[in-house]
């Protein structure tokens, strides 16, 4: 089957390359003309310095990305999802199967890329949406290394679809769920709190603490679940603290490493200087403090992970508020 890959990252082309040893033909396309010749030329992800397949083919021309196929897997950033849906837009012809593979929510709006999709794509255009979500660094997928994910949509013959498509019984494992809403909140709300396992880490902590914040911010991402109307049972499965433990424990997230970096003294403007790839944990965190203030949620760890980030609160500071809160029951 063709596919054709908004998005030439790391991610996208690690994501590329189980399509093709699927036997699916695969047209990826980037903006950076960069990124093209690489993979046209070298066969190479630049992002990851790691060889892809040769068949995969590469493209600046977004017209002839989206005739070439009815199923458009996107990996952008959520911060540039928008500016790529228009252009998307622009040049759509017939209905597609829509699948994004990026995780985070609108700060502005509070909607996740599914509500984001509905919004911009006109409804006879958008065959269907399907959310790829669960715990896999795109340095390990590119390699082979075994990885299990999920693939959630409303309708369920289009997350089966997906599941077919991505499926490899040698790697790669998929699961479907129709649980659309609780797929995409757990693989967006994980990453404010790797976020703060990287700040652990950089404070020398210790493996107690990280232990502690995960199970804690589990219960905030329960409580978050809740009052947006999520069903919490995905939170206890691959895209809710499946994604949760690798993401705050594996120094090939993103997110651990920006927090690893502010935990080390760095401020945030210096941290994303630093980065290669972007952090999505940063936005979504803004977004879930604005969600909890406004809905008046106690989420203490979201609270003071956004203040350190965008009030520059010190990091010492931040465990004191939490270690001098009252004491009260667990659970």
């Amino acid at each position: 089957m063709k596919i054709s890959v908004i998005g030439g990252g790391s991610w996208g082309l690690a994501l590329s390359t189980v399509l093709s040893n699927n036997n699916h033909d695969v047209l990826v396309y980037d903006v950076d003309p960069k990124i093209v010749k690489k993979v046209n030329t070298l066969h190479i992800c630049i992002q990851l310095d790691e060889d892809i397949n040769d068949d995969i083919r590469a493209t600046n021309n977004i017209q002839e990305a989206i005739s070439f196929s009815d199923v458009l897997l996107f990996a952008v950033p959520t911060k540039v999802l928008r500016p790529a849906l228009r252009s998307v837009v622009d040049v759509i012809e017939r209905p597609k199967l829509c699948i994004n593979a990026a995780k985070g929510i609108e700060p502005e709006t509070f909607l996740r890329v599914s509500e984001i999709f509905k919004e911009m794509v006109p409804a006879e255009f958008l065959k269907g949406f399907v959310a790829l979500s669960g715990p896999s660094h795109a340095e390990e997928v590119i390699q082979g290394m075994t990885t299990v994910i999920t693939c959630a949509s409303e309708v369920e013959e289009h997350a089966i679809f997906a599941q077919h498509l991505f499926h490899n019984s040698d790697y790669f494992r998929v699961y479907s769920s129709t649980d659309l809403k609780g797929v995409e909140l757990g693989g967006a709300l994980k990453n404010i709190f790797a976020l703060a396992s990287g700040l652990i880490a950089g404070k020398g902590l210790g493996d107690n603490a990280r232990a502690a914040l995960i199970t804690r911010g589990l219960v905030e991402m329960q409580k978050f679940y809740e009052s947006y109307g999520a069903d919490t049972a995905s939170l206890f499965g691959l895209t809710g603290i499946g994604d949760l433990i690798v993401t705050c424990t594996s120094p090939h997230s993103r997110n651990f490493q920006a927090g690893y970096k502010i935990g080390h003294g760095k401020d945030l403007e210096e941290t994303l200087e630093s980065m290669t790839m972007v952090v999505e944990g940063i936005r979504t965190c803004e977004a879930a403090y604005k969600y909890a203030v406004e809905h008046d949620l106690e989420l203490p760890i979201i609270e003071q992970i956004y203040n350190v980030l965008f009030n520059k609160l010190d990091p010492e500071i931040a465990y004191r508020n939490l270690f001098e809160r009252s004491r009260k029951k667990e659970l």
